[in-house]
């Protein structure tokens, strides 16, 4: 009966049940914590061209250009269950063909003991702003917001937008020359 196989097993059942326990109680501890924070977004140049689509139907589509400031303080997220942040800047708007369309233009993962205070002037956007017809030229309620992803070391993965959004419109006319 206390054979050293049933002993390991009972420590190893033992120990993983404090292990859990532990866990959750760590989990509690910061599961109610406000995690927002707020975010200045500007576009600094926009515009819109009209270029074939290099999909199979090769039907011309509109591409957006932006570039855009970005200042945030996101140093209040972090605690000591945060492992890192994935930050992703959207662009939401709508057009004739859709009633919706979000576009991400730029991410960046800060993990923890990075700087987590961003203050970017005139960045470009990492991914292309297509839409997938001509609902950009002129199109006068596009919203940049700032989102995060915080990834714990236990717990749940929340999604939050940061407070504070831009509000910009692109040209009614077609750009020809290069960005």
């Amino acid at each position: 009966m206390h054979s050293l196989l049933s002993r390991g097993n009972a420590l190893v059942a033992y120990t993983l049940t404090l292990l859990a326990v532990l866990t959750s109680l760590c989990f509690l501890t910061t599961v109610f914590l406000d995690y927002s924070s707020s975010a200045s977004i500007n576009t600094v140049k926009v515009v819109v061209k009209n270029v074939p689509d290099y999909s199979a139907s090769r039907e011309k589509c509109d591409l957006g250009f932006l570039t855009f400031d970005l200042q945030a303080n996101l140093t209040n997220v972090f605690n000591w269950n945060v492992k890192q942040l994935f930050l992703y800047l959207t662009a939401e708007y709508s057009s004739a063909k859709n009633s919706l369309s979000q576009v991400v233009l730029w991410d960046k993962i800060i993990l923890r003991g990075e700087n987590a205070v961003l203050d970017f002037k005139s960045m470009n956007p990492k991914y292309y702003f297509w839409d997938d017809g001509n609902g950009l030229r002129n199109n006068s309620h596009v919203v940049l917001t700032l989102s995060y992803n915080i990834i714990p070391n236990s717990g749940f993965l929340p999604n939050i937008v940061a407070n504070g959004e831009h509000i910009f419109q692109f040209p009614s006319e077609y750009t020809a020359a290069r960005v």
